[in-house]
């Protein structure tokens, strides 16, 4: 499938009436497992970024170069269609205009850009710090200049909801609209009437971080919310899969004793995309 084409399933979704949960992924395995069960999108988180290629924490050490090398592997590996957290965009508006292309050329379908001032600053430790916004709209506007593929979704992003308050969430959310992006991330979103209040100032499609249960994909849909994040469980299961195979080792457990937790060879193929390779070896390889 062209990158276009991923791109405009996004498109084509946010388009449409229903609320879904993309899965998160992090590495061309996870990327071909996902879409061999189905899902169509796929969510690569910053912190999962960071934790992935650098195993550190979510401290915005990662630098773009690594990010949009791990989004080529993970772009390469199926056919879904990669939304990416790409923070602040890695600095200015400029840094924002590089961080679209290398994120386009590595096959990312959408990215989103957010309002928070990173890496957080000298004394600001544990507190979200938000950029002004004359500037978080230079930087977005910037986003939407630099795409290459008119296909390519750009989402403004925003936590004031957390940082700061509901009415500073209205203001940006209006001049976000105003910006030329395809799409509103809301982080921070609670209570369904914090959903009521930003609808009134905007009608682009909304995505969603964590949000409380009770808020379902329909209730969801009916406030304009196309995308709704279920956290990182991907990561953290493989994290604790790992270790626990790993402890089992170094105790000097027998193979056949942890027969049951290991991946059959139907599974390893689709991982590991033996299907096309040997394809490509019987067509070109062979007598």
């Amino acid at each position: 499938m062209q990158v276009s084409q991923r791109r405009q399933r996004v498109r084509d979704h946010f388009a449409g009436s229903k609320c879904v949960r993309p899965a998160s992924i992090f590495d061309p395995v996870s990327s071909r497992i996902a879409y061999g069960l189905g899902f169509p999108f796929g969510m690569l988180g910053g912190s999962i970024a960071s934790h992935t290629v650098l195993g550190a924490p979510d401290l915005a050490v990662i630098t773009l170069t690594e990010l949009a090398e791990q989004c080529r592997r993970i772009t390469r590996a199926s056919d879904i269609s990669l939304l990416v957290d790409a923070d602040h965009g890695y600095g200015n508006a400029l840094s924002v205009m590089r961080t679209v292309d290398e994120l386009e050329t590595a096959g990312v379908a959408a990215m989103t850009i957010e309002d928070t001032v990173l890496p957080q600053r000298f004394g600001y430790q544990g507190q979200e710090e938000l950029i002004p916004l004359n500037e978080m709209v230079g930087k977005l506007k910037a986003a939407v200049a630099a795409r290459q593929d008119r296909a390519t979704v750009i989402i403004g992003r925003t936590h004031s909801l957390n940082a700061s308050n509901q009415a500073d969430a209205l203001e940006r959310v209006k001049a976000f609209d105003a910006t030329g992006v395809d799409a509103i991330f809301l982080l921070g979103v609670k209570e369904i009437h914090q959903l009521e209040a930003v609808r009134k100032v905007t009608s682009l499609p909304f995505m969603l971080g964590n949000v409380a249960e009770a808020l379902g994909d329909e209730t969801l849909a009916q406030y304009g919310v196309k995308m709704a994040l279920r956290g990182h469980g991907t990561f953290n299961a493989t994290v604790k899969a790992i270790y626990d195979s790993l402890k089992h080792q170094a105790e000097g457990g027998a193979p056949s004793e942890v027969v049951d937790t290991q991946a059959d060879t139907d599974l390893i193929s689709i991982a590991i995309g033996s299907t096309s390779y040997k394809d490509s070896r019987d067509a070109y390889l062979s007598e």
